[in-house]
């Protein structure tokens, strides 16, 4: 084949993906779709970022999509909720920007939309240790208040001591399984002055004592935005105990 050809069939084939992709954005915009609140109110991102309006929309799920919450080798890599997200999103963002505590608000809703907002799961009740099998209403579901103030990217001041001013993010995505210095490193983006990486590590190892990096593991978590999982279920003896529960891949199993 000479290379005259090759150079032609590239362009030509760019052209048909660009076509395949513009028929399919058609398509899909076709669709019934919603406007999405996120918990953050959008304040965890950066000014410039489509997210920091606070809100997405997203297509109801088609039986295509489908396909991808039964993809086994998504679930076993991990990475099914993440290919829904972007197949189900309008909003022109990807499922990696996006914080997993916004991310988990569009999985619950893309429950909702695609098979009703019961959801069956099993609880322990506190009172006779019996694990009952209950159903929890997603669409009753709050998110947590959220009112700490970012600055123009999306981070926020902590102080410790009266003394080190940090600032944090909460749209870091923590690894499964990471130690408390791995966390605190995903976390924090700013020590005083400083944004160098090797500063902030500097900083944990040998200045951030354990007991103020407690207490600041303890604000970060109680501040944080996301929806409450605390729920009201019916217990064996007719009254009623208020728990927390998680949602799973299993959300789209029924």
């Amino acid at each position: 084949m000479s290379n005259n050809k090759l150079t032609t069939r590239l362009p030509n084939q760019n052209i048909i993906d660009t076509a395949r992709e513009q028929y399919e954005n058609t398509q899909r915009s076709k669709l019934p779709s919603i406007v999405i609140d996120l918990p953050s109110k959008g304040l965890i991102y950066p000014e410039d970022s489509i997210l920091r309006e606070g809100k997405v929309e997203m297509r109801y799920m088609t039986a295509y999509d489908e396909d991808i919450i039964t993809n086994a080798s998504y679930l076993q890599n991990g990475i099914l909720f993440d290919k829904l997200i972007d197949a189900v999103l309008l909003t022109p963002i990807k499922s990696k920007d996006i914080a997993p505590l916004d991310r988990d608000m569009l999985i619950v809703y893309s429950r909702i939309l695609a098979y009703g907002p019961e959801y069956p799961i099993s609880i322990t009740d506190p009172k006779t240790k019996t694990v009952l099998d209950r159903i929890v209403d997603l669409s009753k579901l709050d998110q947590k208040p959220f009112d700490l103030v970012p600055d123009k990217n999306g981070e926020f001041d902590y102080t410790v001591n009266d003394d080190i001013t940090l600032k944090f993010a909460y749209n870091s995505k923590i690894q499964e399984n990471a130690t408390i210095s791995q966390m605190l490193k995903q976390l924090i983006r700013q020590v005083g002055t400083t944004r160098n990486d090797s500063d902030i590590e500097h900083f944990i190892r040998y200045e951030f004592l354990a007991s103020d990096a407690k207490q600041f593991r303890t604000f970060y978590i109680k501040n944080a935005p996301g929806i409450n999982y605390e729920y009201e279920f019916e217990g064996e003896d007719g009254g009623t105990f208020k728990s927390r529960f998680q949602i799973g891949s299993d959300i789209f199993w029924f």
